[in-house]
């Protein structure tokens, strides 16, 4: 009898490492799809400040990731750093009058949906984790 309450449990735990999976997956390809579209694209061959600390930033976040899809808990703590930084820099753009585009017509609010994700990835690591996922290290 006790068979199927973990049979639940499992599927359970993995449908949240699929979440992360995706979800992390998803922030990785726009990221590197980013960093590929600033730097190899055919343009200007001068970049800014604004646009150098983006990308360490953006580099900080893939990495990040990669370790959380790796079952690294603390991954978790760089990955809100460098998203954190990452929306900074764009109230930077936005009330520093920087010349980027995507600051014309923004609501200075909108930023913050860049926490959604990283919030969902947070909440299914750690109830993955409590509920005895053992690729989670403390």
């Amino acid at each position: 009898m006790s068979t199927l309450p973990k049979m639940k449990t499992s599927r359970f735990l993995l449908f949240r490492r699929l979440i992360i999976f995706i979800l992390a997956g998803l922030l990785i390809c726009y990221h590197i799809y980013t960093l590929c579209d600033l730097y190899l694209s055919v343009g200007t061959s001068t970049h800014t400040t604004f646009e150098y600390v983006q990308s360490v930033l953006r580099v900080m976040i893939t990495l990040s990731l990669l370790l959380v899809v790796f079952g690294k808990r603390w991954a978790l703590y760089g990955m809100w750093a460098a998203i954190t930084g990452l929306v900074a820099t764009h109230y930077w753009a936005h009330f520093g009058k920087l010349p980027v585009d995507f600051t014309l017509g923004r609501h200075p609010l909108s930023y913050l949906k860049g926490f959604i994700f990283p919030s969902i990835i947070t909440m299914a690591f750690h109830t993955s984790s409590q509920n005895g996922d053992s690729n989670a290290d403390a």
